[in-house]
């Protein structure tokens, strides 16, 4: 009953139960590097010309209206690919207006309206770096790596606190068995006392004898009342243990269904001990998903050490007329097509950065590598001196009890 308590009402099982909800919402913010982008841009030009000469001639004003728009939806996909969907359609008036001069007798305004636009995609794919990871890759890998590791901390934290509700249940079995047994030896020195004031009093026993027996029942009142101490000690500490109102349950008082009884001998045999402990200790396994996620990283800062070489291509329809609907009929047609196709090639002429990025890694894992060597290796003295003490304990019981 308490163990199912601490489960449901324990805080440290409650704050540990956040930290991997919070890490998958981690994860799946990771993906957001995948969402596209939309961008729409709209545009208005106006440039009005005034009347000049050229070569001697004159030339007339002019005035041109401009419209743009452009709509864009680029992104990037989960193999390093990168698109870029954009269209653009522009509309121009203009107005050349007469010059009213012996050389333009007959010249009036001109008037003039133009559309055109274009819709295309633009893809881009790595060969080299950036290839087999890049940064939004490496995120999600660290971050479900670091989700594997905190709900093993949650796993750890629900062993330690089942382990703590164990230990604070059969302490205070303890400590109330204490009381008890103060409270025996605060009764037996009270009437050996009594028994002797008599012996005092009728001749056979002399008063420092009874001095003694007073100095007796002070001490076991003492040691009584540092019982009765320890015994509300070790209730609030197991209160703590199952509660997240302790104001609530500071009154009550628990007492414990079962006894302290002499547990059986039982065999302990030290390879399963080591293989179950080297298998399933959370702790253990948070280690080797460390060392895990450094070899993610360290596989990322190795394709850093790449030059960059992408291909690219570019292809889309054109379309021009005398309004939008020109345009947008031409680009449907599809018979003004476009496309563009070619390679770039990045080389960093000393790479240091990079180069000492992997090198760093490197030797980071080596070192993770020897911690979680040495972690395996004290796990195994600890499974080995709680083996033999285990044993020594069992021995000690018999003949505490003999």
């Amino acid at each position: 009953d308490c163990i199912q308590e601490a489960l449901q009402h324990n805080l440290d099982v409650q704050i540990s139960r956040y930290i991997p909800q919070i890490q998958l919402f981690t994860v799946r913010a990771g993906y957001g590097a995948y969402d596209p982008t939309f961008d729409f841009t709209a545009t208005h030009q106006r440039n009005d010309k005034g009347p000049e000469f050229e070569s001697g001639l004159p030339v007339p004003a002019s005035t041109s209206d401009q419209n743009t728009f452009t709509p864009d939806l680029s992104g990037s996909l989960p193999w390093g690919m990168s698109y870029d969907f954009k269209g653009i359609v522009t509309d121009s008036r203009n107005i050349d207006f007469s010059v009213n001069t012996n050389l333009f007798p007959g010249a009036t305004n001109s008037t003039y309206q133009s559309s055109s636009g274009s819709a295309g995609v633009t893809l881009t794919q790595p060969l080299l770096k950036n290839f087999w990871i890049d940064n939004p890759r490496l995120t999600i890998k660290l971050a479900k790596n670091q989700l594997k590791q905190d709900e093993q901390g949650l796993r750890l934290q629900v062993i330690t606190s089942i382990t703590d509700v164990e230990n604070a249940y059969y302490e205070l079995i303890y400590a109330q068995e204490y009381v008890k047994v103060q409270q025996e030896a605060l009764t037996l020195a009270q009437t050996q006392l009594d028994q002797d004031k008599q012996r005092v009093q009728i001749g056979t026993m002399a008063q420092l004898d009874v001095q003694q027996d007073e100095a007796q029942v002070a001490t076991s009142r003492a040691n009584l009342i540092a019982a009765q101490s320890a015994f509300n000690t070790a209730q609030n500490t197991l209160k703590n243990l199952l509660t997240d109102q302790y104001a609530r349950w500071h009154d009550a008082d628990i007492q414990p269904t079962a006894t302290l009884t002499n547990a059986p001998l039982q065999l302990f045999d030290l390879q399963d001990s080591w293989s179950k402990g080297l298998t399933e200790r959370p702790d253990l396994l948070q280690s080797r998903l460390a060392v895990e996620a450094q070899g993610i990283q360290l596989k990322f800062d190795n394709n850093q050490l790449y030059p960059e070489l992408n291909l690219t291509g570019t292809y889309g329809y054109n379309g021009e007329g005398a309004g939008y609907n020109d345009v947008f009929g031409q680009v449907g047609n599809q018979d003004r097509p476009f496309y563009s196709y070619g390679a770039e090639l990045k080389v960093p002429l000393s790479n240091v950065g990079a180069r000492n990025t992997y090198k760093a890694s490197k030797v980071t894992l080596q070192k993770l590598l020897l911690e979680m060597k040495q972690q395996e290796q004290n796990v195994m003295v600890e499974i080995d001196n709680a083996v033999k003490n285990a044993q020594s304990a069992y021995e000690r019981v018999g003949a505490t009890r003999q």
